[in-house]
C-alpha cells in the first residue's frame, strides 16, 4: 500500500473527545501512538555494465565496441516517511530521501601542506525533501493538501517504491524523459468516490533552461538555487479507476509554460516571447492476483517552441559555475513499457513470493522539430528479465539481466544487476 493510501486512512479519523483533563493526560501517549505513521524504503544495488562509460561512446562507437565495461555499487534511495494525524481532519506527511548514499563532506588538516585545513567532498549524492505537506480532510471525496507534494504524472511517480516495479532500478523510460520522483511545492485537491480516485494540482512550471536531449524535460523541475523559480505556474491531474478486483487503470497529465521560468527574466531578450508550452499525457495500468502481476504505461510529451528553446539553450553563457546543459531539446518524447511476473510459489506459500519476470521498454528522449538534426542514440529499447524474491512482504531480493538496444550504428549495452530492497509502513 502506497503512502497516499496509508496516510489518508489516518487523515480522515477525528480525534476522540476527552471531557476531563485527567483522562486526557492518561490517554495522551495512546492517542499520539495511534496518530503517528512511520515508514520508508531503501535499495542497495550492485550492477555490472558490459559497455563503455566513456562520454564519446556514441560519437565514436567503433572505438569503444570492445570495451570491457565497468561495475558499480549504489544506494539509489533510502527514504524515511513520517505522518501524523492531528485530529479534526488535519494531518501532515513528510518524505526525506537520501539518494546514492547522500552527501558526505569533511574537514581535514593536511600534514603535507603546511598544516592547512581543507574541506573535501568524500561521496557524491543527494539529500532531498520529497514531501512536506499539511492536509485538511473534509470528506473522503474532498481533501486539500498544501506544501511539497509528489506530482502523480505517469506510472512511476505515483508508484515509486521498490515493491511497485520488478527491475533493480526504476523503469528506465519514464525515469529518463520525466522528473522522477517528481516533487514540487504546490496545492492539491484529491479524493475518492467509489471505484474512482482523482487528484488535481497547481504547481510551479518546469524550467526550459534545464531541458536537454538525453532526458527531455527530466531536469526541468530541478533548481540550482536555494529556492525554486516560479514565474510561471502549471497544472497536473490524475484519475484512477479500480472497479475490477486487482485491476487499476489510470490517466494523468501535465500542462505548463516553461520559458522565462528561471532566476532572471529578460523582457527585452530575443527569446522572451516564446512560451515553451510543455504538455504530457500518460496512461498506465496494473493488474495483480496471487499468481500474476502485470504493469504497463504509455507516455507522450510535447514541447512548444522547441527550436527556439534549443537555440537559446545552446547559446547560454559558458561562465564558470553555469548550471545549464547547453543542449538542444526535442519537440517531443515518448515511452511505452510493459512488465509481467509469475509468482511460482503461489500454490505453496501465503507469505513468500518468487516472481520470474520479463520487462520491455521502448522510449525516445529526443524527437526533433523541423529543421533540427536527429540524435539517433536517444531512441532505445530495453529488454530484461530476472527474479524478485519476497521472503516477507516488506523485503525483496532482486536479480536482473538485460540489454539496452540502440540504432545499428551504436553499440548495444548489456547489463546485470543485483539488489536488496525494503519497503514498510509502521504504526507506533
Amino acid at each position: 500500500m502506497d503512502l497516499y493510501r496509508r496516510l489518508s486512512a489516518f487523515c480522515i479519523v477525528a480525534a476522540a473527545f476527552l471531557p476531563i483533563e485527567a483522562a486526557a493526560q492518561t490517554d495522551t501517549a495512546a492517542q499520539h501512538s495511534r496518530r503517528l505513521t512511520v515508514g520508508g524504503y531503501g535499495e542497495a544495488v550492485y550492477s555490472r555494465h558490459f559497455y563503455s562509460d566513456n562520454v564519446f561512446r556514441y560519437s565514436f562507437a567503433d572505438k569503444y565496441k570492445d570495451d570491457k565495461g565497468y561495475g558499480r555499487v549504489d544506494l539509489p534511495h533510502a527514504v524515511i516517511m513520517l505522518g501524523y494525524d492531528f485530529g479534526h481532519g488535519w494531518s501532515m506527511g513528510t518524505e526525506i530521501e537520501f539518494e546514492h548514499g547522500g552527501v558526505e563532506a569533511a574537514t581535514e588538516k593536511e600534514t603535507e601542506e603546511t598544516g592547512e585545513f581543507e574541506q573535501e567532498v568524500e561521496r557524491g549524492g543527494e539529500v532531498a525533501l520529497e514531501q512536506f505537506w499539511v492536509q485538511k480532510s473534509i470528506r473522503p471525496w474532498l481533501n486539500i493538501r498544501a506544501g511539497h507534494i509528489v506530482v502523480p504524472v505517469g506510472m512511476t511517480n505515483q508508484n515509486h517504491t521498490p515493491n511497485m516495479f520488478f527491475g533493480v532500478y526504476r523503469p528506465e523510460g519514464e525515469n529518463t524523459i520525466m522528473p522522477c520522483t517528481w516533487h514540487e511545492t504546490g496545492v492539491a485537491v484529491w479524493g475518492r468516490a467509489g471505484d474512482w480516485r482523482y487528484e488535481v494540482q497547481l504547481l510551479p512550471a518546469l524550467n526550459s533552461n534545464l531541458f536537454n536531449d538525453a532526458g527531455w524535460v527530466h531536469d526541468g523541475s530541478a533548481s540550482p538555487y536555494e529556492f525554486r523559480p516560479a514565474n510561471r505556474m502549471a497544472g497536473a491531474a490524475r484519475i484512477d479507476w479500480t472497479g475490477v478486483n486487482g485491476l487499476r487503470l489510470s490517466v494523468s497529465g501535465y500542462v505548463g509554460k516553461s520559458n522565462n521560468n528561471d532566476i532572471t527574466t529578460d523582457r527585452n531578450g530575443k527569446y522572451y516571447s516564446y512560451d515553451g508550452l510543455v504538455t504530457i499525457g500518460s496512461f498506465d495500468f496494473a493488474y495483480r492476483n496471487r499468481l500474476l502481476t502485470v504493469r504497463g504505461n504509455a507516455d507522450y510529451g510535447h514541447l512548444g517552441d522547441a527550436s527556439a528553446i534549443s537555440a537559446r539553450n545552446k547559446n547560454q553563457t559558458t561562465m564558470t559555475g553555469n548550471p545549464y546543459p547547453h543542449s538542444p531539446v526535442g519537440e517531443s518524447a515518448w515511452d511505452v513499457a510493459i512488465e509481467a511476473g509469475v509468482n511460482v510459489l503461489a500454490e505453496w506459500s501465503e507469505k513468500q513470493c518468487l516472481y520470474l519476470f520479463g520487462r520491455y521498454d521502448h522510449y525516445d528522449s529526443y524527437v526533433p522539430a523541423d529543421q533540427m538534426t536527429d540524435i539517433g542514440w536517444c531512441e532505445r529499447q530495453v529488454l530484461s528479465g530476472g527474479i524478485n524474491y519476497f521472503p516477507v512482504p516488506e523485503i525483496a531480493v532482486k536479480a536482473e539481466a538485460g540489454v539496452r538496444m540502440l540504432a545499428s550504428q551504436y553499440n548495444n549495452e548489456p547489463f546485470v544487476a543485483l539488489g536488496i530492497t525494503w519497503c514498510g509502513f509502521f504504526k507506533h
